[in-house]
């Protein structure tokens, strides 16, 4: 490019600047949303990493892997080992003040006697240091009222309850290995008094002042032998961190989908821009030909225009999300209780360095389609009365046309297929038939938001009168550039609308499909194996109660050590899957995971039924096959033994109703446990709203960005239309009337895309869930059962009305500010 040319494209966009500043804007939003995702993925990332070192310790050398018996006394042979730590750990119960134990098993972990080796963290009170004294987790010394120097009463290893005295609190914020769960804290030596199936999980390791702990670490795992892997602190804390890699990739991918989504909307929004922008110079771009510029030269200054707004967009993008990420990080380890674990949300340089050329490579592409147009600008079109006019668009219309109706056919078919054909990828089916489907739409955008806004305005007429129907007119009267702005809006909503309806509905069918799946609304769990007989009898005098106990015994099937469990099904749930299978079959047949057509079970040749595998598993974990009672007894005459108990509501009877009649009858037993489905859902449909309020937010920039585009569609259409709006302030139209007509123009802008990504979004979130539920409940029933969903949907819209009025504020105040007889001179 000629120097003279170069000044050109510099001086000719600094006079354009002004027109485009909100749409750098939303460029700039784009790419502060990049670096605060990648920064945030980080800082989880960090979290993980640190976590884990909080659970390794602070010994010098650790010891994991597959301990030897006497492995400690092994490790304390080792030259420069000064101490030696072992960590027990085992199961047991909390009873609460009402005599049951917590539904969650608690971990209890050993107290190491060198304070050096301590690896958990003491929040209150003090260590135990003998029989009879414990630490609990605060969250768990809260539920059942115990506070330190009080007493809490737990289970034993032999299965009676027993009171202990309450020393301390332990923090267990920051810890992967007691933070999920009740954690109890007793000296190494009352470890096997208290817990159950007691393992040895590491050795931590003092060393000598001046010892090398890499040479006592290559010592210790000489010494253990095997397969104990020794490393130094700081190996540790590596191989403990090593899930941290595939959890970035896991986190990564979900945030740079986001910020894919809000990406695609900046550009629908620049290109917008740009087209409105040279259409409204097409006189000029024509009079650059006559005087002698080609169309590679007009090609190539429209194109440097864009890497000039993209580098500065980019830049106050990238200053943006530092700001962001700087406020984040203070706010987060200031304010959040996150323990001993600080993050910063603030990334890398090269994560600032590829933002940067992410949002001015955005920018360039943007700009591509737009520049060809304007390049085919003809020489005549000087001669114009107007400087404006509608840019050619690039390439074959035929072509376009078919590959959209190939898209909607296609999609369309993928989507019935995935919805309505029960295949395994239905998912994905609908997933892909929502993408192809959603870009014809788009194609044959200027075809149906137009009307839309047509039948928004039907409303407007009467409130708003004159006004009213000005604003439903321009609209319609600019079909293309009413689509092209009403798109981006259309994008973010449809993304918004579809998750959240998908995760509604998943919420609201989670009852029903826990039903379908589960064979009981109850199950009982003993850390013995074992069901007491005086239990089950308790059980079975409450009326309100189907009990159904789960007989298993320990067999060889095809060679290999199994569960083989057997129930009678007649109390089950018809609803699930294998009950109904399991009441039709017969002695010497069986149900397993495998998918062989027999089984030889304790050398007896039994027939399978095939398309039941689930039902061995969903009665006892451990089970792979199921039979009849007969069946079993014959197999393993007097070794089968109760190992848990299914139990439902009988009758009439509600699920709280029954869950206090098995919290009476088991009022003697504190050492069994009791699963429950009700809070296992609860417990999902809490994640799911977080989930759904999490993509919310982050959709929410996508929305923030299509309403920067409606500002910027209402900016330039201000700097059009000057003479029209001094004309109608001549014949006496109000200005507060003219800034009431942007307005209106805005929201029916913002909202003819919500209302359309709205129902979109509806058809593609209620087909995704509907290949999630798999036939299990209707998905239109299931959302009306969601209970929050329509909520988050309205305010979806109206926070698109909002934002509609807000893009209107500055071009209202400059057509308010218009003087009339400057704008009736206007060209």
């Amino acid at each position: 490019m000629s120097p003279s040319l170069f000044a050109f494209t510099l001086k000719d966009f600094r006079a354009q600047l002004r027109r485009l500043v909100l749409t750098g804007s939303a460029v700039a939003v784009g790419v502060a949303f990049l670096v605060l995702s990648v920064g945030g993925a980080g800082a989880l990332v960090q979290s993980y990493e640190q976590s884990a070192a909080v659970d390794v310790g602070d010994a010098a050398v650790q010891v994991g892997g597959e301990l030897p018996a006497d492995a400690a006394a092994r490790a304390a042979r080792v030259p420069g080992v000064t101490s030696v730590a072992e960590r027990l750990a085992g199961h047991a119960n909390v009873i609460a003040p009402s005599g049951r134990p917590l539904d969650d098993r608690a971990l209890v972990t050993s107290i190491a006697a060198d304070p050096a080796l301590r690896w958990q963290r003491l929040a209150a009170g003090r260590w135990p240091e003998g029989p009879g004294e414990v630490v609990l987790d605060r969250e768990s010394a809260g539920r059942v009222g115990a506070e330190p120097g009080g007493t809490v009463r737990l289970t034993k290893a032999d299965g009676t309850a027993t009171e202990v005295r309450l020393t301390g609190l332990l923090d267990t914020s920051g810890s992967q290995t007691l933070g999920p769960r009740p954690a109890i804290g007793v000296p190494y030596a009352q470890v096997r008094t208290y817990a159950t199936g007691v393992r040895a999980t590491h050795l931590d390791l003092s060393v000598a002042p001046g010892a090398d702990a890499l040479a006592v670490a290559k010592a210790a795992g000489a010494a253990l032998g095997g397969k104990a892997a020794a490393y130094t602190h700081a190996g540790a804390v590596d191989n403990a961190a090593q899930g941290g890699r595939t959890m970035y990739a896991i986190v990564m991918t979900a945030a740079l989908s986001f910020v894919l989504i809000a990406m695609a909307v900046a550009r629908m929004v620049v290109t917008n821009t740009f087209s409105v922008v040279l259409a409204q110079r097409a006189r000029q771009l024509a009079l650059l030909r006559c005087v002698g510029t080609d169309r590679g030269q007009l090609l190539r200054i429209i194109r440097r225009q864009g890497l000039l707004l993209g580098a500065l967009a980019s830049a106050a993008g990238l200053a943006a999300g530092a700001a962001a990420c700087a406020l984040g990080t203070v706010a987060l380890n200031g304010f959040a209780d996150l323990g001993p674990i600080e993050v910063s949300l603030v990334p890398g340089p090269w994560t600032f360095g590829l933002a940067g050329v992410f949002g001015v490579l955005l920018t360039l592409w943007a700009v591509r389609k737009p520049a060809r147009a304007a390049a085919a600008v003809p020489p005549v079109a000087a001669l114009a009365a107007s400087g404006a006019a509608n840019l050619p668009e690039p390439g074959s219309r035929a072509v376009r046309e078919a590959v959209s109706v190939l898209m909607l056919v296609a999609g369309a078919g993928l989507l019935g297929l995935g919805a309505f054909g029960g295949s395994a990828l239905s998912l994905l089916a609908v997933t892909l038939g929502a993408i192809l489907t959603f870009f014809a739409v788009l194609r044959y955008a200027r075809h149906l938001l137009p009307p839309l806004v047509g039948f928004l305005g039907l409303a407007l007429r009467r409130p708003f009168g004159t006004v009213g129907r000005l604003s439903v007119q321009q609209l319609r009267a600019n079909a293309r550039r009413t689509a092209a702005a009403s798109s981006a809006m259309l994008v973010g909503v449809t993304v918004a609308v579809s998750a959240v309806t998908a995760i509604g509905t998943a919420k609201g069918g989670l009852d029903s499909m826990l039903a379908d799946r589960m064979p009981a609304v109850f199950a009982l769990d003993t850390d013995a194996g074992r069901v007491p007989a005086d239990a089950i009898a308790a059980l079975r005098a409450e009326p309100g109660l189907t009990v159904t106990p789960v007989r298993t015994a320990t067999l060889t099937v095809d060679g290999r050590r199994t569960v083989v469990a057997a129930a009678d099904p007649a109390g089950l749930n018809p609803a699930a899957e294998g009950v109904g299978a399991a009441r039709a079959l017969r002695d010497g047949e069986a149900i397993a995971l495998t998918g062989r057509s027999s089984l030889t079970v304790a050398g007896t040749r039994l027939t399978t039924v095939p398309g039941t595998a689930a039902l061995p598993s969903s009665l006892s974990p451990d089970a792979t096959v199921y039979v009849t009672g007969a069946t079993l007894d014959r197999l393993a005459p007097g070794a089968a033994a109760v190992s848990t108990v299914l139990l439902s509501p009988a009758g009439d009877t509600g699920h709280d109703a029954a869950r206090a009649a098995v919290d009476r009858a088991l009022a003697a037993h504190p050492e069994i446990r009791i699963a429950d489905t009700g809070a296992d859902a609860d417990l999902i449909r809490s994640t799911l709203d977080r989930m759904m309020l999490v993509v919310t937010v982050l959709l929410g920039f996508s929305i923030a960005i299509a309403a920067l585009g409606v500002a910027a569609t209402l900016m330039l259409a201000v700097e059009e239309r000057t003479r029209e709006f001094g004309m109608l302030r001549a014949i006496g139209l109000a200005g507060e009337q003219l800034r009431r007509m942007l307005t209106l123009e805005s929201v029916l802008l913002a909202l003819s895309g919500a209302l359309a990504g709205t129902l979109l979004g509806l058809v593609y979130g209620t087909l995704a869930a509907r290949a999630v539920l798999a036939g299990h409940v209707s998905p239109l029933e299931a959302l009306a059962s969601s209970g929050g969903t329509a909520l988050t949907v309205l305010a979806i819209l109206a926070a698109t009305v909002l934002t509609g009025v807000a893009a209107s504020v500055l071009p209202a105040r400059r057509v308010r500010r218009m003087v009339v007889v400057d704008a009736l001179q206007a060209a």
